[in-house]
């Protein structure tokens, strides 16, 4: 009875540590200590093995030190220890979106990179990881998948109610479930400008005076937005007019980058020579309007103009516009631009390209190539 019995205390001290179960935990635990800067494995496997060993373990020593919780200040540290190891090394923020990596490693968020990449193309140079100096492209760079995972389940306070959600559901409980989230009021529409929190808004809609208001007062609101709506119906009106042409033609151009023959170089752009409407015709563009220095500018657009290399017997007069390619996803603004062509005036002024903002430009820069789409309405006469 005496060996059933120890070999019976035996199999249950040693099950914790035996176990397929119990070493995935001493392998979770070993990671964490890595970061907390805990015990050892060694250590800790050391003293589950000797708890209650029963006949070997000697009464008269103390009991063996076992594994403390962290209090609440330690852990803050170790969230704070994650944000350092994930956060940009350019902007030293945590990503929101994609997530690079050089290939050492170095972690570089989607606007960070795209940047880089911009400034390289301006400054005519090797775009490089700002840690370690090794050559960084959209080739030679790749998305850490496990970097924007970790990161979407690190807590982050919601900036209306001051409490603490996941990255991944911040966007949701901001824009469905906060209730001290700023709203508008539903009757924005005739003129009311209320914002607030969300859990005020049935009050103030039950007290709202603009419902109460006259037609003559509600007319002067309703005219400002007749007028944004008249010019975004002016916009689709031309376009379908343009499309009831004769002569319609349109192309995919390719934007190459080249660099001009001054003392400072300046980065332009220009497309190979293509035909539409049987006439040959080139495009070119500027970055700042060829300003001496756009890589010190945090603000960057992009101008264009058209230019015809055929020679015509009479004036040409045209429309036309720039659309994103069929496989960018830069979002362009449609805007038509007029021009009547001849030998002596076969040159447009350059023209703004119709992106939303800087972001849209690095884009574009950061590309091997600027892909877009033309279109040229000649106008019969």
């Amino acid at each position: 009875m005496s060996s059933v019995e120890e070999r019976g205390e035996v199999g249950v001290a040693a099950t914790p540590g035996s176990s397929s179960g119990g070493l995935g935990v001493v392998a979770v635990g070993a990671a964490l200590e890595a970061v907390v800067g805990g015990p050892s494995m060694q250590e800790e496997v050391s003293i589950r093995r000797g708890e209650g060993l029963g006949p070997e373990s000697d009464p008269d020593e103390p009991p063996p030190k076992k594994r403390m919780r962290l209090p609440e200040g330690e852990s803050g540290k170790l969230e704070e220890r994650l944000y350092s190891v994930l956060c940009c090394t350019v902007c030293l923020d945590l990503p929101k979106a994609s997530v690079y990596q050089c290939t050492n490693g170095h972690l570089m968020c989607a606007g960070c990179f795209i940047h880089l990449l911009a400034d390289s193309r301006l400054k005519e140079e090797q775009a490089t990881c700002p840690n370690c100096r090794c050559e960084i492209s959209k080739s030679l760079c790749c998305r850490n998948l496990a970097v924007e995972k970790a990161v979407s389940e690190l807590p982050t306070d919601c900036p209306f109610c001051l409490k603490q959600f996941p990255r991944s559901s911040l966007e949701r409980h901001q824009r469905e479930e906060c209730q001290d989230r700023v709203t508008q009021c539903k009757y924005k529409r005739i003129g009311c400008p209320w914002k607030g929190p969300f859990h005020e808004l049935p009050a103030h809609e039950e007290e709202c005076c603009h419902p109460t208001k006259t037609g003559t007062e509600l007319m002067g609101i309703l005219g400002e937005m007749d007028q944004s709506h008249r010019r975004e119906l002016t916009l689709y009106n031309s376009i379908f007019s343009l499309l009831c042409y004769e002569k319609i033609g349109f192309t995919e151009v390719q934007f190459r980058p080249y660099r001009t023959d001054d003392f400072i170089t300046r980065l332009y752009y220009e497309t190979p020579r293509f035909t539409v409407l049987n006439q040959t015709w080139v495009l070119k563009a500027r970055v700042n309007d060829s300003e001496r220095n756009p890589n010190l500018s945090c603000k960057r657009t992009l101008s264009f103009q058209l230019i015809l290399k055929s020679k015509v017997n009479s004036a040409i007069e045209c429309s036309f516009l720039l659309l994103k390619g069929p496989y960018d996803d830069v979002r362009i603004k449609p805007v038509i631009h007029h021009h009547a062509f001849s030998n002596d005036t076969n040159e447009t002024d350059y023209v703004p390209l119709p992106i939303t903002d800087s972001v849209e430009c690095n884009k574009l820069l950061a590309a091997k190539n600027i892909n877009l789409r033309l279109f040229i309405f000649q106008i019969q006469k």
